[in-house]
């Protein structure tokens, strides 16, 4: 099992893709709690080029309390991580992580029954794309 899941775009960047992006994750109940710019990061505190690279935190609360609820520790696997990268070839990539497989370590299945509905949401944030 891909602990990812991604789809590309040509013709585009990240600053033109992530307001569609951020509307797919808001109709499918997601916000977006944290940005994390790897670029500029890796600029500041290692003096390295990146291609531009963004991670946002997604979070659906509801989801997000049901997991809490059951497993209050399994905080230290949220938000949900969604990447746009632009890639060597000029693409972009968007990538959302695959909850299935990220907490599949837990072994329980409680867990698991809601992971599952959380990937089912994220793999149509890619189709709303």
């Amino acid at each position: 099992m891909n602990y990812f899941n991604s789809k590309r775009f040509s013709g585009t960047n990240i600053e033109s893709i992530r307001p569609k992006v951020e509307e797919a994750l808001k109709t499918e109940g997601f916000g977006v709690l944290t940005e994390i710019d790897i670029q500029a990061t890796m600029k500041k505190k290692l003096d390295k080029d990146y291609l531009p690279h963004v991670i946002l935190g997604a979070c659906n609360p509801v989801y997000a309390d049901k997991v809490l609820s059951i497993e209050p520790t399994i905080s230290t696997m949220l938000p949900c991580n969604v990447t746009l990268r632009q890639l060597e070839t000029g693409d972009i990539e968007v990538a959302i992580i695959n909850p299935v497989a990220a907490m599949g370590a837990i072994g329980n299945s409680n867990i698991e029954t809601h992971a599952k509905d959380v990937n089912d949401k994220l793999l149509r944030v890619l189709d709303l794309i």
